[in-house]
């Protein structure tokens, strides 16, 4: 979680150093940010599909495993140490 906040912390930062030079921020607007979600959210629908085809349940855990770390970038709670940090 700390790596997302200094992350959001340092885009305000930067849009205040952008207002402040009246400049106009190179940031994508918000719906081509929507677009991209969509994009990683779409790449798990064959995965989906292909593990009901083969007969296994579509699962929280599942989805919870192998498709929220590649929607959000966050590694597998397997790859985790104890303190939660990567390995």
């Amino acid at each position: 979680m700390k790596p997302y906040l200094i992350s959001l912390l340092m885009g305000v930062l930067a849009g205040l150093v952008y207002h402040l030079l009246q400049i106009q921020s190179p940031a994508p607007p918000v719906i081509a940010l929507l677009g991209l979600l969509g994009m990683l959210i779409g790449e798990q629908i064959v995965p989906a599909i292909r593990r009901k085809l083969s007969g296994q349940p579509l699962t929280a855990a599942w989805f919870h495993s192998e498709c929220v770390p590649k929607i959000t970038g966050a590694p597998p709670a397997a790859n985790k140490a104890a303190d939660g940090k990567p390995h």
